[in-house]
């Protein structure tokens, strides 16, 4: 197909082609960051915490007044918690992956100033925690018995010596502190005390996500109560009994003592749905707001394209007379429309990247990977010539004597 005569034609319509290539571009631009932005908000949305998730409970409470006996009702509760028909393990946590809010430290592989560190999310676990969160050792050990300590003196906090205990890092962590790979055994420093690093687990998320990587973690073995943050996890047999197995929970907690409030009482994947409902939220927004920017360019599209052939049908008729085919009148409607798609996408791609860097200096956004032009330009062509079959194909079916009496 002659391209020429199409450009010839175009130029006798500038307003007209100039408008829906701006429509195109725009519609680029945003395509392409909005795909961009929906695939980092879904896969942040799965991402792997460590924990054995659908078959986890989360309790926490709060004491009302002096709470003297913290330490000791807790140990209670996780004894009676363990006693419910169904519950297989019981353990005491500071945090747990995806909420608001969160305890974190730094450690660095030598006590001096300068020396190599990164940050992570502390975590103070009890007995048990390991098999209750369903968390898996890929080197190393568990924390033993008389390696737990009472987190009485975090209240007090005079007794800094709390901290100088053997911990369990991440696989993310103990990487960022050691890239040979040989953590275990190692010495790394929290402001100065001196942690031994006895285990490495697989895997385990930061309560929130914070920037750099997001499954640094480190457990320490420090029994937390319930009433100074810490909060019960309770590990279910079967995940079909959550419901059943959270009312008792809650029930044996209120008898052990009816003078605290619950300020949490949900499953795992409960919490896990409402940290990340602003996701999905924003998720569905930009695909609807895609979805109807789509259909506005289609709707020009159409739009235009009907629009010429009513102008040209007096053209298509004397083409059609002189010999030409419905298929050559329909292929020429579909290079018009290519064309002018073409034109808009190459300005498109360069609205994106200048949308892309402005995301990222007001919002954080990382840039926006390459792959995502061709994937909005491929989008945009299959939806520009689908749009303009219609018309086209209209065009195609004008009779040459009917055309010619319009003139």
């Amino acid at each position: 197909m002659e391209i020429r005569p199409i450009l010839s034609t175009l130029s006798r319509h500038k307003t007209a082609a100039l408008l829906i290539v701006l429509e195109i571009a725009l519609s680029c631009a945003i395509i392409c960051n909005a795909l961009f932005i929906v695939s980092q908000r879904m896969e942040t949305m799965n991402m792997v915490s460590g924990l054995s998730e659908d078959r986890l409970l989360l309790i926490g409470m709060s004491g009302i007044g002096n709470q003297s006996d913290a330490e000791a009702r807790t140990a209670e509760d996780i004894v009676s918690l363990r006693a419910i028909p169904g519950v297989e393990s019981v353990s005491m946590s500071n945090q747990v992956p995806f909420q608001n809010g969160s305890w974190n430290t730094s450690l660095a592989v030598s006590p001096e100033p300068d020396a190599k560190s990164a940050n992570g999310a502390q975590y103070m676990v009890s007995e048990n925690a390991l098999k209750t969160m369903g968390l898996t050792l890929s080197a190393g050990r568990d924390f033993t018995s008389d390696e737990y300590k009472s987190s009485k003196a975090l209240e007090e906090g005079t007794d800094l010596s709390i901290w100088r205990s053997p911990v369990l890092l991440s696989a993310a962590f103990a990487k960022a502190l050691f890239p040979d790979g040989n953590a275990i055994g190692k010495t790394a420093y929290m402001a100065g005390t001196p942690v031994t690093i006895v285990g490495v687990v697989e895997t385990l998320a930061r309560p929130n996500q914070m920037s750099g990587d997001r499954t640094r973690s480190v457990l320490f073995p420090i029994r937390m109560t319930y009433n100074n943050g810490g909060r019960y996890v309770i590990r279910v047999t079967h995940p079909g009994r959550r419901d059943e197995i959270l009312k008792q929970a809650k029930a044996v907690l209120d008898k052990n003592d009816p003078n605290r409030l619950s300020w949490i009482e949900k499953t795992f994947e409960q919490s896990r749905a409402e940290y990340f409902a602003n996701d999905r939220d924003m998720i569905g927004l930009l695909l609807m707001v895609s979805g109807l920017l789509l259909l506005v360019t289609a709707l020009g599209i159409i739009g235009l394209a009907s629009f010429w052939v009513q102008q040209r049908t007096k053209q298509i008729g004397i083409r059609r007379a002189l010999g030409a085919t419905r298929g050559q009148i329909l292929r020429y409607f579909l290079t018009e429309n290519f064309l002018l798609a073409s034109i808009g996408i190459v300005v498109g791609m360069l609205l994106a990247y200048l949308l892309n860097q402005w995301l990222m200096g007001r919002y954080e956004l990382p840039r926006l990977p390459l792959i995502y032009l061709p994937v909005g330009a491929v989008l945009l062509w299959l939806l520009g010539q689908i749009a303009v079959f219609g018309p086209a194909r209209k065009a195609a079916a004008i009779p040459p004597a009917v055309a010619t009496r319009s003139a």
